[in-house]
């Protein structure tokens, strides 16, 4: 099986961002990609919540995904959509950080709520509260692609290895990391924790990634535009790193050979081999 991970470096303009997902996709699609990848918020970045409410909807009646949808059918490719930003009937306001796992036929296979939210000082410059905006989501999914069970996770969840094993026990082969990860943080851990939650779970991890600065609308001359790392990753379930992505928006291929997963298993059964234990 051929996937393709699409690196974006989108913009808080989910009308502006759409033709240019679009265009990675289909261009994916022709390069003989069934399975499509593309990144966290990929309708849009941003931390401005006045300006969410405005240019944010409910999923029913979201254009990018609509669209979307629409594409994965013409198409006849699964996608996952890394996440979108959307509003939800919530009585506190707050916003959903979804990703969406789209079938051949265009219809939604599953959804996943981002669980781990991104409230971190990286830098006395450089805070995040993502939980003031979105509200957290209680459930980890795995999903049956056809192809292969598909544990779903967003960015942040990667430093939570108990998800990923609740995943791999649950029978996923793949695990997504969708992901609009810190420069700072990234270049630090992105690619070594990647590796570890593969290892540790024997599964394959295909990580679409976010990339460079991202434009606002309302930026000021001199402003600090919010970076984030990009070097989307695919790798193995024995650890190797088979794409990297780089530092530009573009498309990664990749092929997966899902044999290897049983192979890898059959090596180090390791998920077999959980035992419960006290303390401390």
């Amino acid at each position: 099986m051929k996937a393709a991970l699409v690196q974006l470096s989108v913009s808080d303009d989910p009308a502006a961002n759409l033709p240019v997902t679009l265009a990675f996709i289909r261009e994916a699609a022709a390069a003989g990609a069934s399975f499509v990848l593309t990144p966290e918020c990929t309708n849009l970045l941003s931390s401005d919540r006045g300006w969410q409410r405005e240019v944010l909807c409910h999923e029913e009646d979201d254009p990018t995904l609509a669209a979307l949808r629409a594409e994965a059918a013409a198409l006849g490719i699964t996608l996952l959509i890394g996440s979108l930003g959307l509003k939800t009937h919530d009585a506190d306001g707050r916003f959903a950080n979804r990703s969406f796992l789209i079938g051949p036929s265009g219809a939604i296979v599953a959804r996943y709520d981002k669980i781990h939210m991104f409230d971190v000082d990286v830098s006395e410059t450089e805070k995040y509260r993502e939980s003031e905006g979105y509200r957290p989501g209680t459930r980890a999914v795995v999903a049956d692609a056809g192809f292969a069970k598909i544990g779903m996770a967003i960015c942040y969840d990667l430093r939570f290895p108990q998800l990923f094993r609740r995943s791999a026990k649950g029978g996923a082969q793949i695990l997504t990391l969708p992901a609009a990860f810190n420069d700072t943080t990234g270049a630090a851990h992105w690619e070594s924790l990647i590796r570890a939650r593969a290892i540790e779970n024997t599964c394959f991890v295909l990580a679409p990634a976010q990339c460079g600065a991202h434009a606002v609308h309302d930026a000021t001359p001199g402003q600090r535009l919010r970076r984030t790392w990009g070097h989307s990753l695919a790798v193995a379930p024995w650890g190797e790193v088979l794409a990297d992505g780089g530092e530009a928006p573009g498309v990664t291929l990749v092929e997966i050979d899902m044999a290897r997963v049983a192979e890898a298993r059959g090596r180090v059964p390791s998920l077999s081999h959980d035992r419960d234990f006290e303390g401390p």
